[in-house]
């Protein structure tokens, strides 16, 4: 390795995981792009060496989200082992296509993880500023959100009733008061049982009631699978919404369960290219090396600017790659 293209290797790999950390996932699908036209590397040896740096991101990744207790480690590795079949068969495809194709593909890859990461800023975006109009009362809670609560009875509204009670004599109760204290009951198992028909309502509508199908859970795997080997990419943007939708993972334990997933499926790929080809291990090393560094910064870097403007930003970057790298492939098609 020539002492520019480590010198090249190193803003790369800055960026690469700068995005890492501030975005928690879509700056790996830079690191083709980077080994292809900044490094040198061809489109296939471009495509497994990527894998690096996801592999290296993702074991970073994990770390700090299974701190935190948000990584379902069984769904993540039954999930994982599932794709790897996909992982095995887009790294021997990824090998036999024409490089130009390769690229081109790459590049439309591009653009749909752009439009992908601008519609979950701006749906988060939205969700903060409903939540934070909930929080001063300028709108309506969401339905399913607790109600206003009421206020309590008056003291003096209740001790004449207390009085009362104490006052009636003990002896046989009357069939109109046993009437009374039956109807009273009804009420009370009826508003019950409602208040639990609407819990498991809301539950019902969000992601952790899903019940897993085993033949929609192995497609779905097979395929965020296919796209890791075939790409040499992460594939976030894919895995988390599979894991949300078919496994009912809550938003943020889905984040932690996919680098798992990401983990195993860039592993399975990168073992099936071992054979295929020669990797530059000290380029791809100080690619990584750079990636980890830089998703440090980027962790500390989130905190401070609104993620609408990054993810804006990322999307932006990611457009004018995927631009440049169509204008330059396909006409040679």
């Amino acid at each position: 390795m020539s002492v520019l293209i480590a010198v090249t290797a190193l803003p790369c790999g800055l960026l690469i995981g700068l995005l890492l950390g501030a975005l928690g996932g879509g700056g790996s699908v830079l690191a083709v792009p980077a080994l292809v036209y900044l490094l040198g590397q061809s489109p296939h040896a471009a495509t497994a060496g990527a894998l690096v740096v996801v592999a290296v991101g993702a074991v970073s990744g994990l770390v700090c989200h299974a701190r935190a207790g948000r990584v379902r480690w069984v769904a993540g590795a039954a999930f994982g082992a599932l794709g790897t079949a996909g992982s095995f068969t887009g790294s021997r495809w990824s090998a036999s296509v024409n490089p130009g194709v390769l690229m081109a593909a790459f590049s439309g890859l591009m653009l749909v993880v752009a439009v992908g990461m601008v519609m979950r800023g701006n749906r988060g975006d939205r969700d903060g500023r409903r939540a934070a109009a909930e929080e001063t009362g300028a709108v309506a809670p969401a339905a399913g959100a607790a109600g206003p609560v009421r206020p309590a009875e008056p003291e003096r509204s209740r001790r004449p009733e207390r009085s009362e009670r104490s006052e009636r004599p003990e002896g046989p109760e009357r069939p109109q008061e046993r009437a009374t204290w039956a109807v009273s009951l009804w009420d009370a198992v009826r508003t019950s049982s409602g208040r639990r028909t609407a819990a498991r309502a809301s539950r019902g509508s969000g992601a952790g009631s899903h019940r897993t199908r085993p033949l929609r859970t192995v497609v779905t795997a097979s395929a965020v699978g296919l796209l890791t080997g075939f790409f040499g990419v992460g594939g976030g943007f894919v895995v988390v919404p599979a894991l949300t939708l078919v496994l009912g993972l809550e938003m943020p334990v889905a984040v932690g369960t996919s680098l798992l997933v990401i983990l195993i499926n860039s592993g399975a790929a990168l073992a099936t290219r071992a054979g295929t080809g020669s990797l530059d291990w000290p380029l791809l090393a100080t690619l990584a090396a750079c990636a980890a560094a830089g998703s440090s910064l980027g962790n500390r870097l989130a905190g401070r600017l609104r993620p609408q403007t990054l993810t804006t930003s990322f999307a932006a970057l990611v457009t004018v790659l995927a631009l440049a790298m169509a204008a330059t492939t396909l006409p040679s098609l």
